[in-house]
């Protein structure tokens, strides 16, 4: 879905919404890497805000894929750690080489509506991608409800429209 909205100078700029559901943190890197790859490829910028460490989770995730060691790197180098402070303002200098940028908010419900009204209110850029990762266990019987807010599902087999 393009959900258009007002950065902080008040120009109107749309961003694409995605969304995904993963079981675990392995999960959620395996159906991400792929996406990322691509997108690395592609020389836009990636953001992992995520509420909780994916370091050691990522580098063994990382460690049985088939992608060279220049490839592992480039993805672990991304930053999979939960230091949102930081990443944010990572943010801000990533979107200035124009280049286009993807953030993936992984966590539950009300992190990702916090963090998505952040990069809303405050870096609300038409080269912005959101992809919001929601935990399954914690969304159960709401799935449905969630996905119709959306035009795309990222999941491990790519993105598809709803």
């Amino acid at each position: 879905m393009i959900k258009h909205f007002e950065n902080i100078r008040g120009e109107q700029k749309k961003g694409e919404k995605i969304c995904s559901f993963f079981a675990s943190d392995y999960h959620f890197e395996m159906i991400s890497i792929p996406y990322i790859e691509k997108e690395l490829k592609d020389k836009s910028n990636v953001v992992i805000l995520t509420e909780n460490d994916l370091n050691n989770s990522i580098k063994k995730v990382l460690s049985s894929t088939n992608l060279d060691e220049n490839k592992k790197q480039e993805i672990f180098d991304i930053n999979w750690s939960n230091n949102n402070e930081n990443k944010l303002e990572e943010i801000n200098k990533k979107l200035e080489n124009n280049n286009g940028l993807t953030v993936f908010i992984k966590g539950g419900k009300k992190y990702i509506e916090e963090m998505d009204s952040y990069v809303q209110k405050h870096l609300g850029f038409e080269n912005i991608r959101t992809i919001h990762c929601y935990p399954i266990d914690e969304i159960k019987g709401n799935m449905q409800d969630i996905v119709s807010g959306y035009d795309t599902v990222l999941s491990t087999i790519g993105k598809t429209n709803i």
